[in-house]
């Protein structure tokens, strides 16, 4: 199993970041391998949770895959929690915090994941590291195309 963890202070507030990142259907329109996604099973656990599937395509030069999560979107909390319910992983659970900070908002993202193809694992870890901080730019990037950056007082 591969286990990676980021925090980034980045100058938004928290709930502008929960709602980008809570926002799994546009994820097309910035992450670039994330090539098709579709929401469905919409639940509302309270009046501040909600719970969705989603299913991602996901596209790297040669491999085309798909894959579905379940989706917790606890605004309250301010923290979203993404378990894997099929696809080419045997295990796959990521976790995004959201805090306030002087400077915006401390972010935590917490990813465990391994895939059930041994090659597959092997090479794709190799490269985690790296894809994990790309996510994160992609996600900073579109934070600054959608929102004016706080400043500290």
């Amino acid at each position: 199993m591969h286990r990676h963890q980021v925090q980034r202070v980045l100058p938004f507030t928290p709930d502008q970041l929960f709602e980008l990142v809570g926002g799994v259907e546009a994820y097309p329109d910035f992450v670039p391998w994330i090539t098709h996604m579709a929401v469905s099973n919409a639940v509302r656990v309270d009046e501040t949770t909600d719970r969705i599937d989603a299913e991602a395509g996901v596209g790297f030069s040669l491999l085309q895959e798909r894959f579905t999560t379940r989706v917790l979107r606890d605004r309250r909390g301010r923290e979203i929690e993404v378990r894997l319910l099929a696809g080419p992983f045997k295990h796959l659970v990521n976790d995004w915090r959201f805090e306030d900070h002087p400077q915006g908002c401390k972010v935590k993202f917490e990813i465990e994941f391994a895939f059930k193809s041994r090659l597959l694992d092997m090479l794709l870890a190799a490269n985690f590291d790296r894809a994990v901080n790309k996510l994160i730019a992609c996600f900073e990037a579109r934070a600054r195309s959608l929102y004016t950056p706080v400043t500290n007082a």
